[in-house]
């Protein structure tokens, strides 16, 4: 009996020990390395709202319209592989009623392609595989992971520069709390076109009219953990200005509220509510219970084999 005893509580012991040096890994070194952006990513994001924008068929500016922002990310993940970084391919397309039905995005109100390269730990870019455009800050298409109560640097790609983003406390999408973080653009050069010099008040053939964006606000909703992006909300505006004048004269794009559609909405609650649940039972979970269960079988170890020391010492005696 004594043997039997001896050997369970040498079991019992071990596997304890056991328990409490496997969870303080998955909480001290798997956790953190699976805070990872993904390479293999493929998602869609889609912003709507009413606005104007200038139609080309009759040269002038239409109010009224539903606009729309379609985003197509695509991981590249044989390039990440290589370089170890976070490479994205992502193209972006305004769409008015007229040319959202088209199947080419070339027909659309403005089409723009770019190549994201980020670390995949800290979310910086990265100068590399051929990174198009050379973007700074810390937060793009989405936050770093662990999300903290302060500015953020946001890159714009409209605007070719970072926006500080402030924190305006927490909000729950779909029952998922966010931290909430806003901020506006200031009416900005961005640069220039040729346009007929009539359509911005100038009398001459060809000028070089001068493009400029404002952004009356940003407000994104972020998941704390994951650095996902839950909901988008922007107002943009985009001109045309004679050479040298402080005043618009064409709008080429206008609208006070773009936002994310209900079904992007829903879909990036449900990714993020995904990936966290990951995160917290990889950091959380398994890591207190583990260290529950592994505290209490050691425990137990140690008191048996106490008592059958006990048990032998009485015996000799």
């Amino acid at each position: 009996m004594r043997r039997s005893t001896s050997r369970l509580s040498l079991i019992l012991l071990g596997t304890g020990v056991f328990l409490l040096v496997l969870t303080q890994l998955l909480a001290w070194y798997v956790e953190p390395r699976a805070k990872r952006t993904p390479t293999d990513v493929n998602s869609t994001t889609v912003f709507t709202g009413e606005g104007s924008y200038f139609d080309t068929g009759s040269v002038s500016t239409v109010d009224g319209q539903t606009i729309t922002i379609t985003r197509r990310v695509l991981g590249d993940v044989a390039g990440s592989e290589r370089s170890g970084n976070a490479i994205w391919d992502v193209s972006t397309q305004i769409d008015t009623p007229k040319t959202l039905p088209l199947a080419d995005p070339r027909k659309s109100l403005q089409w723009t392609t770019e190549r994201w390269v980020t670390d995949r730990r800290t979310n910086l870019p990265v100068r590399c595989c051929e990174e198009k455009p050379k973007f700074e800050g810390e937060a793009y298409l989405k936050f770093p992971f662990d999300v903290e109560k302060r500015a953020y640097t946001w890159w714009d790609s409209t605007l070719g520069a970072t926006v500080p983003l402030e924190f305006k406390g927490t909000t729950k999408i779909h029952g998922h709390r966010g931290y909430v973080f806003v901020g506006t653009v200031a009416a900005t050069r961005t640069g220039g076109r040729q346009v007929p010099g009539v359509l911005v008040g100038r009398p001459q053939g060809q000028v070089l009219a001068e493009e400029w964006y404002s952004n009356a606000g940003i407000e994104l909703t972020v998941d704390q953990r994951t650095g996902r992006i839950m909901n988008a909300v922007i107002a943009p505006t985009k001109t045309l200005r004679a050479p040298g004048s402080k005043k618009d004269a064409v709008t080429l794009l206008s609208s006070k509220r773009l936002e994310f559609t209900e079904a992007t909405r829903r879909e990036q609650v449900t990714l993020a509510a995904d990936d966290g649940n990951r995160l917290k039972l990889l950091g959380e979970t398994v890591p207190v219970a583990g260290g529950i269960a592994g505290g209490l079988l050691a425990a137990a170890g140690v008191l048996m084999l106490i008592r059958g020391r006990r048990q032998t010492e009485h015996s000799s005696e």
